[in-house]
C-alpha cells in the first residue's frame, strides 16, 4: 500500500510528459493479479482508422492523479490503475499497442478533439457539455462522495457545508457541485464554501490529510481508495449520490472508430476479463453490463 508521501510524490509528478505502455496488467499494489491476455477481434481491428492502425500504436491521454482510475506508480514513472489495464485490454482486443500520456485533466478532452492524443482516458462522468465535443462509449458507474477527516471531528455535513474549506479536483464535475452548494449557502445569508480546487486530485485529498481543507468530494471509487491508501486518515461522511457513467473521450463523429472503442469494451465485458480487471482493483460495485455511446439523459 502506499503511504500518503507517495501519493502525494504521484500527484507532483502527474503533471510531467512521461509515458508508459504495455499489455493489461492490474499493477495496483492491492490486485495481486498477473498479466492478462486478451484476443485480437479481427472485425473490429478492421474498424480503427488507418493512421492509428499503421503503426500498431493508440495513444492515449490521462490525467494520473486519480487512484485506483489512474495514477503514478511508486517507481515514480509508471501509469497504472484499472482504467489503465483495462484500456489496454481494449488495446489488445484492437491489435494496438497503448501508450498512455500524462496531461492536466482540463486539457484531455481538447487534446483529443485537436487529435494530440488518439482516446481520453480518465475516469471522464459522461454530461451534455462533454459529449458535445466528443463521442463517449460507457464502461463504469460512478457517484461522487465526500471525504472528511476520521472521525468527522469538525462535524461537516455536506449538505451543510456554509463557510468551510472543501478540496475539490479542477475541471470535474464536482467543481459544478460544490459551486451550486457554496451559492445556495449566500442565497440563505450564509457565509459561502471556500471552494480550494486543484490541479491534482493526490493534491486533494493530500490538503484534507493534512488539516489544509475541511473535507474533498470526489468521485466515490475515487474516494474509497484515497481512504484506503491514506490509511484510514479519513472517511466518508454522507451517501453517495448523483451515479452517472464513465465514458472514453473518442474524436467526435468517427464513426466506425467509435463503434470499434465500445465493441472492445462489450467484448471484454461479455468474455469476463472486465469484471476480472475491475475486481482486481477492488472496484467492481461500479461493474456495468454494456456499452453505450453517449447515454446522457
Amino acid at each position: 500500500m502506499l503511504a500518503i508521501a507517495a501519493m502525494v510524490l504521484s500527484g507532483g509528478m502527474a503533471g510531467c510528459s512521461s509515458s508508459e505502455s504495455g499489455s493489461a496488467n492490474p499493477s495496483g499494489a492491492e490486485s495481486g493479479s498477473g498479466a492478462i491476455s486478451v484476443t485480437k477481434d479481427d472485425a473490429l481491428a478492421a474498424m480503427v482508422p488507418a493512421d492509428i492502425a499503421s503503426d500498431g500504436k493508440l495513444t492515449v491521454g490521462t490525467d494520473a492523479s486519480y487512484a485506483p482510475s489512474e495514477f503514478i506508480g511508486e517507481d515514480g514513472k509508471t501509469i497504472q490503475g484499472f482504467d489503465v489495464d483495462l484500456v489496454k485490454a481494449v488495446g489488445q482486443v484492437l491489435g494496438l499497442e497503448v501508450e498512455m500520456q500524462n496531461a492536466p485533466f482540463d486539457s484531455l478532452v481538447e487534446g483529443v478533439k485537436t487529435g494530440k492524443f488518439e482516446l481520453g482516458v480518465s475516469s471522464f462522468t459522461i454530461n451534455p457539455d462533454r459529449v458535445q465535443q466528443v463521442d463517449m462509449p460507457s464502461y463504469f458507474n460512478a457517484g461522487t462522495s465526500w471525504a472528511a477527516p476520521a472521525g468527522n471531528p469538525e462535524g461537516l455535513d455536506p449538505d451543510n457545508a456554509c463557510g468551510r474549506k472543501i478540496a475539490v479536483q479542477k475541471a470535474t464535475v464536482q467543481v459544478d457541485d460544490i459551486t451550486a452548494r457554496s451559492k445556495t449557502c449566500t442565497d440563505s445569508g450564509n457565509p459561502a464554501i471556500t471552494i480550494e480546487q486543484y490541479q491534482l486530485q493526490s493534491d486533494a485529498t493530500a490538503a484534507v490529510v493534512s488539516g489544509k481543507d475541511d473535507a474533498m468530494l470526489a468521485d466515490s471509487p475515487v474516494v474509497a481508495y484515497a481512504i484506503q491508501q491514506t490509511g484510514n486518515q479519513l472517511e466518508t461522511v454522507g451517501d453517495t449520490y448523483d451515479a452517472a457513467p464513465y465514458g472514453y473521450a473518442v474524436p467526435k463523429d468517427e464513426g466506425e472508430y467509435t463503434a470499434a472503442i465500445q465493441g472492445a469494451l462489450q467484448k471484454l465485458m461479455d468474455d469476463g476479463t472486465y469484471l476480472d480487471i475491475l475486481t482486481a482493483w477492488g472496484v467492481q460495485s461500479g461493474a456495468v453490463t454494456k456499452s453505450e455511446v453517449n447515454p446522457v439523459s
